[in-house]
């Protein structure tokens, strides 16, 4: 007995049409880039809530002029602003591996080398600003802080765009950049404010508009 015989005819079969053919290679292979693709949500969000919680946090306990809107204990704000970096790293790393984890090639090691980047260049900096911001009054301190890592995540945003030709993530790099480099100048307290509605709020944005993308993908 043939045990194809139960099934409807032409369901067991390769599609006849050359045109029927070329759909299905092409759904194959949307299938496939959406499994090998982490979830934009997993990806933008945490780093967008971090910020928009953690230098919403900045801003309110030390605020311009010395003013203090919410009264926090002065190792709270940086605390809780580190902790959430953090955790979406975490976030971001889980989903990524959950991605990737498949892919072998350049791909793979511009992924790998791409994270040790950032890695390593969040250690040197922040050891380095370690050393500096003890001689700063605790405003200043706090803008130098700031202002570096913000620096620091714009650069590598562009670099990861110019490396696999995101156009988003470059975007999103130059967005960043510009916005830090308005809050600097616009001093302490203020930068933190800046920071957390344009920056994460900006992530979250983004975040959003890729979801949406990878959902309405052809």
């Amino acid at each position: 007995m043939n045990p194809d015989d139960d099934l409807p005819p032409g369901d067991n079969l390769p599609p006849t049409d050359a045109a029927a053919a070329l759909r299905l290679i092409q759904d194959q292979q949307v299938a496939t880039a959406r499994r090998l693709e982490p979830d934009a949500r997993l990806v933008y969000w945490p780093w967008g809530v971090a910020w928009l919680v953690g230098f919403g946090l900045l801003f309110l306990r030390f605020s311009p002029d010395d003013r203090v809107l919410l009264r926090l204990p002065d190792w709270l704000p940086l605390t809780a602003l580190f902790a959430l970096l953090v955790l979406a790293g975490a976030v971001q790393a889980v989903a990524s591996a959950r991605a990737y984890g498949q892919v072998t090639g350049d791909s793979s090691r511009r992924g790998i080398w791409y994270g040790c980047s950032w890695a390593l260049g969040q250690v040197s900096v922040y050891a380095a600003l370690g050393r500096v911001t003890e001689y700063l009054p605790p405003d200043l301190a706090t803008l130098l802080w700031s202002a570096t890592a913000v620096g620091l995540t714009g650069a590598l945003h562009m670099a990861g765009g110019a490396i696999w030709l995101d156009r988003d993530l470059f975007r999103l790099g130059v967005w960043i950049s510009v916005i830090n480099l308005a809050g600097t100048f616009a001093g302490p307290g203020w930068h933190a404010l800046v920071i957390a509605v344009a920056g994460g709020g900006g992530i979250l944005v983004a975040g959003t508009l890729a979801s949406l993308r990878q959902r309405h993908q052809p």
